[in-house]
């Protein structure tokens, strides 16, 4: 009866121990498949640019926020003489066809200027590292009022209701244009999953959001409603095209669009050129 019992316990224990190994084998299994797909890449459309027509562009205008209104372009650009920059912040108003100043404002010396929307009768500047944005009058740029917020300030825009900013991160934030608090915030990640950090510029053109990701001849079109990454848009020739003909061209930055032609605009820090583009697939 004893050894009765003894064979019976084997048996017990080496049938748990398979159980038990057939378990760990599935866990691995199942591990091993969800690496796979977290590594996986989704395809993103990719998108050329034809220039249009160029335009003459302040090469001293370190260009941060660009938007266009009414047959005007409004520039957000930064610098700060404490850094020993030979640029300024400033907010200006610009004749597109020939790039001249016909307003400006200077931003404080101790401020860098970085992105800017226009809402309503207002216009909205971020500050990069001051957690400061400025809130001017459309009509005369008069200084309106100061607004803080957490964060660093990079690109700005606006979906009609609310401001729409980045701040170098992977990170865009809806904010109250009256309080700069924060409604929502969507996550944006490139192909491989992983966070898209540098975004930059902003501008909302026919629902989708469009952001210049810094340091790079990139354009990337969002869904700001999801985050997700809905185009890419490769003007890298545009870039090269300009550091050869410019020696002081920084890098990419400035999206603007006209609504009622449907012409979209971009730029960068120290150009001297705007371009008009047309986007076609790749």
């Amino acid at each position: 009866m004893r050894s009765y019992f003894v064979f019976s316990l084997i048996i017990f224990m080496l049938s748990c121990g398979n159980e038990a190994n057939t378990r760990r084998s599935n866990m691995t299994a199942n591990n091993s498949a969800g690496n796979n797909s977290s590594t996986r890449q989704t395809e993103v459309p990719a998108f050329a640019v034809d220039v249009v027509k160029a335009y003459p562009h302040d090469p001293r205008a370190f260009t941060q926020g660009l938007v266009f209104l009414n047959g005007f372009l409004y520039e957000g650009t930064g610098g700060k003489p404490a850094r020993g920059d030979d640029f300024y912040s400033s907010l200006r108003k610009v004749d597109i066809e020939t790039g001249k100043v016909v307003q400006k404002y200077d931003v404080p010396p101790e401020f860098f200027g970085e992105g800017i929307a226009i809402l309503g009768d207002k216009v909205y500047q971020l500050t990069w590292q001051e957690r400061t944005a400025f809130v001017y009058n459309l009509a005369d740029f008069k200084l309106l009022r100061e607004v803080r917020y957490s964060g660093e300030g990079w690109g700005l825009t606006h979906d009609g209701t609310h401001l729409i900013m980045s701040d170098g991160t992977h990170v865009i934030r809806f904010v109250d244009p009256e309080t700069f608090t924060t409604v929502r915030t969507i996550t944006v990640n490139n192909e491989r999953g992983q966070p898209l950090m540098d975004i930059n510029e902003l501008e909302m053109i026919d629902g989708e959001l469009w952001a210049n990701v810094w340091q790079s001849g990139w354009i990337m079109k969002i869904d700001p409603a999801t985050g997700k990454l809905t185009g890419k848009i490769d003007l890298e020739k545009i870039v090269a095209d300009e550091r050869k003909k410019n020696n002081r061209a920084d890098v990419l930055n400035g999206i603007a669009y006209d609504p009622a032609t449907k012409r979209i605009f971009v730029t960068g820090k120290n150009w001297t050129r705007l371009f008009e583009i047309k986007v076609s697939p790749k």
